[in-house]
């Protein structure tokens, strides 16, 4: 947790905390919009938040995006800009109670404070609507800060008042400036200290466009000794890879199966590997991966090629039988298959129309001449009357309706000219062929 996140009050009520003892993330922080590094939608002179910056104003607004790209940052800008006091507060810990507090606060004060709300998503519904006439009355300006899909986590009212600003991880330029800025401030403890341009492209590759996470790799650097300029080798040795950033149920976990898919339905077989290589280095549950495998074999390559989906099942089984790691071979094989075989939805498209006219159309009774009839009463009433035997008819062919006797008969399943579905389409053209002989015979 952050120097910032211990505040109790507002940001100008608070004694500073010691240089001495706080992170040098903290001690970074950039006062001013153009120290910011990264962003450029925001802190170019032209945009519209800096127009704001500017004027001297803020809006209510949610930024989202990774850890470590600003969030904190450009709302502490904001507040400083329109003098406006500012709380924090994290919804990890603070409720409904801290909120109104805040709100207790400001109408107290007859002053508007601005609100950062940290980890937002956490807040229930009820939580968020406590913010809601407070935003409309001018009580707060809501800042909040999330890392997951706000369209999944926030409720229409509150995202209706305020902006959405989509922040991106910083690039590895962004990165080298504010480590290089870094290293001139600890210069200023201890002259000596220093690293390699080397080492500083490494950091900030390491960072995955987390500045707060390269930071913390530069004071750890700093704490081991201080009295050097550090080379890439001593450098990596000491310092832990940072772990693949994966979240099972959050957007970076859909962004990369939603990759793999596409990679597979675009017959990228290279790709469709790297994806899922990605995702099993993460942690992946492989049974996961298997059952995505086995809906594209239906989704993706359906009857062009039948085989695709016995595959990604003996995939399932193979990985049954040995585990982790040597039946994730078979996710690899299965893959390669689904990239590399013919591409149909027909199946897919089919299903779907399938659903929805089931949907519009569940009251239509069966036709008579398709109802079972098992009993001497059902036969009285008609059911089974007339049925034709396909079986007793030349190339079992007959030519009967299917459907309710009021529907025109649909057209649901239309196979692609591509793999086996080719044969498909020449054998339901065929079927129509004898089907409207009989008619004229």
């Amino acid at each position: 947790m952050s120097a910032i996140q211990l505040q109790l009050g507002t940001i100008d009520q608070q004694d500073p905390v010691p240089e001495s003892n706080a992170p040098l993330a903290y001690r970074l922080r950039p006062t001013s919009l153009d120290e910011v590094a990264g962003q450029p939608h925001l802190t170019a002179t032209d945009s519209w938040f800096a127009a704001m910056i500017t004027g001297k104003r803020a809006i209510s607004c949610i930024f989202w995006g990774p850890p470590g790209v600003g969030k904190t940052t450009l709302a502490t800008i904001m507040s400083k800009a329109a003098s406006l006091p500012m709380e924090h507060l994290s919804a990890v810990s603070a409720g409904k109670k801290e909120v109104q507090q805040v709100l207790e606060s400001a109408r107290r004060a007859r002053t508007t404070y601005l609100l950062f709300l940290d980890e937002i998503h956490r807040f229930n519904k009820a939580q968020q609507d406590v913010l809601l006439p407070a935003i409309e009355d001018g009580t707060i300006i809501l800042v909040g800060a999330t890392t997951e899909n706000p369209s999944f986590s926030l409720n229409n009212a509150l995202l209706s008042r305020c902006r959405m600003v989509v922040l991106e991880p910083l690039d590895d330029a962004a990165i080298a400036t504010i480590l290089a800025r870094a290293i001139t401030l600890l210069q200023q403890q201890c002259a000596t200290f220093g690293v390699s341009d080397a080492l500083l492209a490494w950091l900030a590759s390491q960072a995955d466009g987390d500045g707060r996470y390269a930071l913390n790799l530069l004071e750890q650097l700093f704490a081991a000794n201080r009295e050097i300029c550090w080379h890439s080798n001593d450098a990596e040795a000491m310092l832990s890879r940072r772990g693949a950033s994966y979240d099972r149920d959050g957007d970076f976990h859909y962004d990369l199966i939603s990759a793999l898919h596409k990679s597979v339905r675009d017959s990228d077989a290279d790709a469709a590997c790297y994806w899922l290589a990605r995702m099993l280095e993460a942690g992946e549950e492989p049974r996961y991966l298997l059952r995505r495998l086995i809906r594209m074999a239906t989704e993706d390559v359906g009857l062009a090629d039948p085989r695709a989906l016995t595959v990604c099942l003996d995939a399932q089984r193979m990985f049954d039988i040995l585990g982790s790691p040597e039946g994730e071979q078979g996710l690899f094989e299965a893959t390669i298959y689904l990239a590399l075989a013919p591409k149909s939805n027909a199946t897919y498209l089919a299903e779907k129309a399938a659903r929805k006219l089931a949907k519009q159309t569940q009251q239509l009774p069966v036709p008579n001449h398709l109802r079972n009839a098992p009993t001497k009463l059902m036969k009285t009433l008609g059911h089974g009357a007339d049925y034709q035997y396909a079986h007793d008819a030349p190339d079992a062919v007959v030519d009967q309706p299917h459907f309710p006797d009021t529907m025109t008969p649909p057209k649901l399943y239309q196979p692609v000219q591509r793999g086996f579905e080719r044969t498909l389409g020449e054998r339901v053209e065929w079927l129509q062929t004898r089907k409207d002989a009989l008619k004229k015979a």
